[in-house]
Formats: C-alpha cells, sequence, structure tokens
C-alpha cells in the first residue's frame, strides 16, 4: 500500500515563497508518477504540477515559471518550490502517485495525501 505524506504548508505573503514536501512510502517511488494537486473548496480539485521517474517534469499553465517539482528517488521523496506566490495560490495541496505514466487527470490517481493547507494574502 503507498502512503504519502504531505509537509511544509502554512501562511505567507503574497510574493513570498513557500517548499512543500512529500514523503513517499510502501512502493517503489521511482517506478511511479508523481505529482501535487490543489484544491480551494469552491472549486474543483487542480491538477498543479508532475514529474514522471526520468524526471521530466510538467506544469499546468497558472503556475509555470513560478513552483518547480522535483523528486528524490533514493529518499523517495516529492518536493515543490513555489515562488511569487498569489493569493489565488490559496488551496489545500495534495501528492498525489499513480504507476507508471504521468496524467493531469485526478481520477487517474489512485494515492493521496491527506493534504496540506497553503495561504497567501494580498
Amino acid at each position: 500500500q503507498v502512503q504519502l505524506v504531505e509537509s511544509g504548508g502554512g501562511a505567507v505573503q503574497a510574493g513570498g515563497s513557500l517548499t512543500l514536501s512529500c514523503s513517499v512510502s510502501g512502493a517503489t517511488s521511482g517506478t511511479f508518477c508523481l505529482a501535487w494537486f490543489r484544491q480551494d473548496p469552491r472549486k474543483e480539485r487542480e491538477w498543479v504540477a508532475s514529474i514522471s521517474r526520468p524526471g521530466s517534469p510538467s506544469y499546468a499553465d497558472s503556475v509555470k515559471g513560478r513552483f518547480t517539482i522535483s523528486r528524490d528517488n533514493a529518499k523517495n521523496t516529492l518536493s515543490l518550490q513555489m515562488n511569487s506566490l498569489k493569493p489565488e495560490d490559496t488551496a489545500i495541496y495534495y501528492c498525489a502517485a499513480r504507476p507508471l505514466y504521468c496524467t493531469s487527470a485526478s481520477r487517474a490517481f489512485p494515492y493521496w495525501g491527506q493534504g496540506t493547507q497553503v495561504t497567501v494574502s494580498s
């Protein structure tokens, strides 16, 4: 059973930075696609970024150039460096995993963390 545990959320002012981390256990993380999603309670869950085993990242247009996703297969960890944060980035951020290839469709991810809150004030 794959288990994902996020950490690093918090409150920050607009223009600030945060780094989220996700610890992956119960599987060989190197064979999985790892991703970050986010959800504002008023909206549907939104794909943020994903990274395949070889390390090829993909980003939603809304975060491209501001967020950086990375993974350490040896340590079984996933990170999301978030810079130039905006109030619209406020959401609960979830780490997710699925076998093999990446997709931006949340329904394709069977494994999820519990989420970590990110709040950006103007």
